[in-house]
């Protein structure tokens, strides 16, 4: 008996407040080793998580899309909700049960992911069709708020940092169908855990994250550490996006859309090199929202689909790699339309 086909129906996302440009972080610049290093160019905009609103709000506001498009049915009804956080409003568990209970759901699954980062869409992808195609049920929802730049990056100590000028905020929610709209053609996610953990914070003074200090939190990078980031992210993401071109019988020069997580210009552009896709056909945000962690997929691919660049029949690519390089994933879907 052949599996039933599982497709990712439809996105929508929320981005924050008014845009703030480059001169916000400018003002605040200090020296730092790290200011003129490639993975800190700043965007030209990015948007702010307000200091009062939760992931939940973000995601609730993020699925009215969703809901305005499929009914609020298609969501209360929803056997399966997959949720991540970049910045967890609360540090012992996710959002997931409040999300359910936030957009009246009773779902029989609620899963949150944390180790999928800036790749997470793909792996939440993964996760929901093998439930669905299981016979978990017949929908899944799955919600992502990127949160971290108006509350980690935003501190009044980081904020005079190289590093603090590149995120942005927002969030997006997948609706996914056992359905042959816009069926997931292939998916590969695989895990590098040997270079877990190298994404460290870095508060000054030295202290865990859970002790109290006046050190604010950052990312502790190094010049050492990006360049090794920078190498794998260069390997990866390709590797992950060619594995399912192979898998699907498709050139990597012919994928129509390719989508990925956005750190930086550098990776951008590497990364539609190494594939063979111009840029006319690699979608990115990167100048009017920064980076936008495990948010930047759902966002790009939503822009995408609402301005007309992806078209029906045609094949859409997502590939991403998480944190210092410990997870990467892609997933290719033939777009159907919004129907």
């Amino acid at each position: 008996m052949s599996q039933p086909s599982v497709s990712l129906t439809d996105v929508s996302t929320y981005l924050p407040g008014e845009p703030i440009g480059a001169d916000y972080y400018a003002q605040f610049a200090e020296s730092d080793d790290l200011r003129d290093n490639v993975m800190f160019r700043s965007p030209a905009f990015r948007h702010h998580v307000a200091p009062d609103e939760t992931a939940i709000d973000m995601i609730e506001r993020a699925a009215q899309g969703l809901i305005e498009r499929h009914g609020g049915d298609v969501i209360e009804g929803a056997d399966v909700l997959i949720t991540h956080t970049q910045a967890p409003d609360l540090p012992f568990y996710g959002a997931g049960g409040g999300v359910a209970h936030r957009l009246g759901m009773r779902p029989t699954w609620v899963l949150d992911l944390h180790n999928g980062g800036c790749a997470v869409f793909v792996l939440a992808l993964n996760v929901a069709r093998q439930l669905l195609t299981s016979g978990a049920g017949r929908t899944a929802v799955i919600a992502i708020a990127q949160n971290a730049a108006g509350q980690v990056f935003d501190q009044q100590g980081i904020r005079r940092k190289a590093q603090a000028s590149v995120p942005g905020d927002g969030a997006a929610v997948g609706l996914v169908t056992v359905s042959d709209q816009s069926p997931i053609l292939g998916i590969e996610c695989r895990t590098y855990g040997e270079y877990h953990g190298e994404m460290t914070l870095s508060p000054d003074p030295p202290r865990k994250w859970w002790q109290p200090g006046t050190g604010e939190l950052c990312i502790g990078f190094t010049e050492s550490k990006i360049t090794k980031v920078l190498a794998r992210g260069n390997r990866q993401v390709p590797e992950v996006a060619l594995a399912v071109c192979d898998r699907i019988g498709l050139a990597s020069k012919d994928i129509d859309l390719l989508v990925t997580n956005q750190p930086n210009r550098v990776f951008l552009r590497n990364w539609r090199d190494a594939l063979e896709v111009p840029k006319e056909r690699h979608r990115d945000t990167f100048d009017e929202c920064g980076n936008l962690f495990g948010a930047g997929i759902p966002i790009n691919l939503e822009r995408a689909i609402s301005d007309g660049q992806v078209k029906t029949g045609e094949v859409v690519m997502m590939a991403a790699f998480a944190h210092a390089g410990d997870f990467a994933g892609a997933a290719a879907v033939r777009w159907g339309g919004r129907g």
